[in-house]
């Protein structure tokens, strides 16, 4: 092929055919010798007479030029004009195309399916049968097909919020066989995975990358330093000067999403790492729901909230004043030590405290409060608050909770305390037996140095056993819990300080604030503490960034929470525990971004497609249009467009034009179809492309409309055909679906609406017409194509 900068000819010696137009140019404006003039007295008879049609002396050089253009066309069109022809590529064996598919992939993702489906035009071209494998996807076993049946996974083919997990691929290596060429489209990160990888798929052929020099830019979770939060960010590959814009997303006041600040993040010539502090007020940062690159489009660039980020507003009250020098008997002094670093201490007047809408009170040694305290409390415990309560030597000598329960104590208490480890008594201080299943202390280990000195006694009682959450090993209860409407209440049954017991000075006592959502950590929860515990996916974050709430997806063991490596049975997100939210992101605190490196053995090419652009059947239009011109041209120059009969040629030229179909068709405004739908019952069939279908359908579907309008009261209108991607499923109640076996997929959007119309009530009936090739047990192409749609269908159970 004959190349002039990006356009090539097919058969350029064709062109040597424009240097006859200058000889034509020259031939065309030859005209006969001039006549020679004698007056003739007779001519005089002949004046004022006009002839209906002309001829020029001299063919106009416009008219000339339009031919010539004509011809031009011609001979370029013929010489078969191509913009950025390919290069065809050697190889005509099978061709695996992988694709990492992860979200590093969903920022260029249209460029990234517009270059596979440039791969697979060639491979059509060359014959070649082709499987595509996203590396964040596995399948079982790679099966080669033609490209033409490839390309219909394209539309339904989406990144993956995680990266591909190595031991999979080490499984999958071992499935591979035979000789095959490998197309590696990479999302330019490095991986350990990649180099095992690499030298398998080189056992069976040869391997070409694509991969673009991009920059790739990850968020890390948000953090606290020095009383406030830190948000970071990380990049690949390290380059010059960078700012971007770091934005905390939540709900305002008003309960609508929005961005509640900005800040700008800016990395240093060859960091690859950039931190800056935002700055928010308690309110905004408890509503921070996530933070996100502003410029950035990928589930890297998002990174979620969770209880850790939100300081909890926590109001103390003691029963008694600390005493003047002696700080560690003061009631509230490891209540401080244990919360004052991870939340908001409050203090002041029950009222006031119940007006600020703390998230926790601390009663520590309260006996007794006001009839008009009590109530505002118990209001505040119904709309959704946590009361926790400790006892002490005022607690235990009033006579609250004796007759009755108290509304403010989970159980009924006995008179006078429990001391179990004093001189005046027998026996030695208690410990604390394991935790049961049922309590939010479960998996927690306790160590064998914590004991209990004296404690307040619950009086038995029928609900006394399901309120236990923790207690003695001689079974006597330790921390009682009773849920009162959407709040609850909580009871230690030995005091805040050391007093009693040597529980505030472990590190249990604040893994026990933790577990009932006193207390938040800075940092993410540990394996132990998760052990034992299932957390329900409340929203998963997608490849491209968007959260969306989930109610279909299982619990998650706790332990597999506690590696927060995302992953299919991990995506990242929200996950809810019984008292407390965690989240799972897809770069953590100490991620860091390579670029990925190939041999230099390997062919890496660039991610941007060149189209080839035929231009042949353009110029050849090009040409029949001008020679149309000239027509029109040379009868207007001969006067024969004069009257009625110009008019009419007129009309028959323009009518000869070739329009294309489109131009020809007029659509359909969504307002007809919406009336046409809705004027009567409209039964409707699915269009498949394939006319003689089409037809078929809509000729059964009619059938049945003049039966239903025979036999029953119902009056349906005419049938309509339907695309699934353009048009409005809801109008209709009914839909039929011939199966054919070459139709393409639908894509997601496509899919989003039929799982809305199922959703809604409708039914769609799926016709494979297979039943005389099909054998009872058998199956054909029409009833794989029928699996292959079903598979992205959300079919309600009956």
């Amino acid at each position: 092929m004959w190349m002039i900068g990006p356009l090539g000819f097919a058969a350029p010696l064709l062109l040597l055919a424009l240097i006859a137009l200058p000889i034509l140019w020259i031939i065309l404006r030859a005209v006969p010798p001039a006549p020679i003039r004698r007056r003739f007295p007779g001519v005089a008879l002949l004046l004022g007479l006009t002839d209906e049609e002309t001829q020029a002396d001299r063919t106009p050089w416009w008219l000339l030029l339009l031919r010539m253009l004509a011809v031009a066309a011609v001979i370029i069109g013929f010489a078969g004009p191509v913009l950025n022809p390919q290069t065809e590529r050697a190889g005509t064996g099978p061709l695996l195309v992988l694709m990492d598919a992860t979200w590093a992939d969903a920022r260029d993702w249209d460029a990234r399916i517009g270059r596979v489906d440039a791969l697979l035009d060639e491979a059509t071209r060359a014959g070649r049968t082709v499987a595509l494998v996203p590396l964040t996807q596995l399948p079982e076993a790679v099966q080669f097909a033609t490209a033409d049946v490839v390309k219909q996974q394209l539309p339904n083919l989406t990144p993956a919020a995680w990266e591909p997990d190595a031991l999979d691929l080490t499984a999958w290596i071992t499935t591979l066989s035979g000789d095959f060429d490998t197309f590696w489209l990479s999302d330019g990160l490095a991986r350990d995975s990649r180099e095992p990888l690499l030298t398998a798929l080189e056992t069976h052929g040869t391997v070409t990358v694509f991969q673009s020099p991009r920059q790739t830019i990850g968020l890390r979770p948000a953090r606290f330093q020095d009383g406030g939060i830190v948000v970071s960010a990380v990049r690949t590959p390290i380059g010059p000067e960078l700012e971007t814009q770091v934005a905390a997303i939540g709900l305002d006041p008003s309960g609508v999403e929005r961005q509640l600040a900005t800040t700008a993040l800016n990395f240093a010539p060859g960091d690859a790492v950039a931190e800056a502090p935002i700055d928010l007020p308690q309110e905004l940062r408890n509503r921070v729901s996530r933070f996100e690159l502003v410029a950035s489009r990928s589930a890297g660039a998002v990174s979620l909230t969770d209880d850790a980020l939100k300081r909890r507003e926590i109001a103390l009250i003691a029963g008694t004043a600390d005493r003047e020098g002696l700080e560690l008997l003061s009631p509230l002094h490891y209540l401080h030590e244990a919360l004052a670093p991870n939340a908001d201490l409050i203090d002041g007047s029950v009222a006031e405290i119940i007006q600020a809408n703390p998230d926790v009170i601390i009663l520590a040694d309260v006996a007794t409060l006001a009839p008009g305290e009590t109530d505002a409390i118990l209001t505040w415990v119904k709309a959704g608050g946590l009361l926790v309560r400790f006892a002490g030597p005022r607690l235990a000598a009033s006579d609250m909770g004796r007759d009755v329960e108290d509304p403010l104590l989970p159980v009924r208490l006995r008179t006078g305390g429990r001391d179990v480890g004093g001189a005046m008594s027998w026996g030695e201080p208690k410990s604390l037996d394991a935790f049961t299943e049922t309590s939010p202390f479960f998996g927690l280990p306790i160590p064998a140095d914590v004991t209990v000195n004296a404690q307040v006694m619950a009086q038995p009682d029928p609900t006394l056993a399901e309120r236990v959450i923790a207690q003695l090993t001689d079974g006597t209860p330790l921390v009682t819990r009773k849920l009162v409407e959407e709040g609850e209440i909580v009871l230690f049954h030995v005091t805040a300080n050391a007093e009693w017991s040597n529980l505030p000075l472990s590190g249990l006592f604040v893994q026990m604030l933790e577990r009932l959502a006193v207390s938040t950590r800075p940092v993410g929860p540990l394996a132990e503490d998760l052990t034992g515990t299932t957390w329900v996916p409340e929203a998963v974050l997608d490849a491209f960034g968007t959260l969306s709430d989930t109610d279909t997806l299982p619990g998650v063991p706790g332990e597999e929470l506690a590696t927060a490596t995302p992953g299919p049975s991990l995506p990242p997100g929200l996950y809810a525990g019984e008292d407390r939210r965690i989240a799972v992101n897809v770069i953590g605190a100490e991620t860091l971004l390579a670029p990925a490196a190939w041999p230099a053995r390997i062919v890496v090419e660039g991610m941007a497609a060149m189209r080839e652009t035929v231009f042949k059947g353009w110029l050849l239009a090009l040409a029949i249009g001008l020679l149309l011109l000239d027509i029109i041209a040379s009868l207007l120059l001969s006067g024969r467009l004069r009257g009625p009969r110009g008019a009419v040629a007129v009309l028959a030229l323009l009518l000869l034009t070739p329009f294309p179909p489109q131009a020809q068709a007029q659509a359909q405004s969504a307002e007809d179809f919406a009336l046409q739908s809705v004027s009567a019952v409209t039964l409707a069939h699915v269009l498949t492309g394939d006319a003689a279908v089409d037809d078929a359908a809509r000729a059964g579907l009619f059938g049945l409309s003049q039966t239903l309008f025979q036999r029953t009261s119902v009056e349906p209108g005419p049938p309509l055909g339907v695309s699934i991607e353009t048009d409005e499923l809801a109008f209709f109640p009914f839909l039929y679906w011939p199966v054919t076996a070459d139709q393409p997929l639908p894509s997601q959007a496509a899919y989003d609406k039929l799982n809305n119309f199922l959703r809604l009530g409708g039914m769609i009936l799926f016709d494979t017409r297979d039943a005389d090739i099909a054998g009872f047990g058998g199956g054909s192409p029409e009833g794989r194509k029928l699996q292959a749609i079903a598979r992205g269908l959300d079919i309600p159970q009956i």
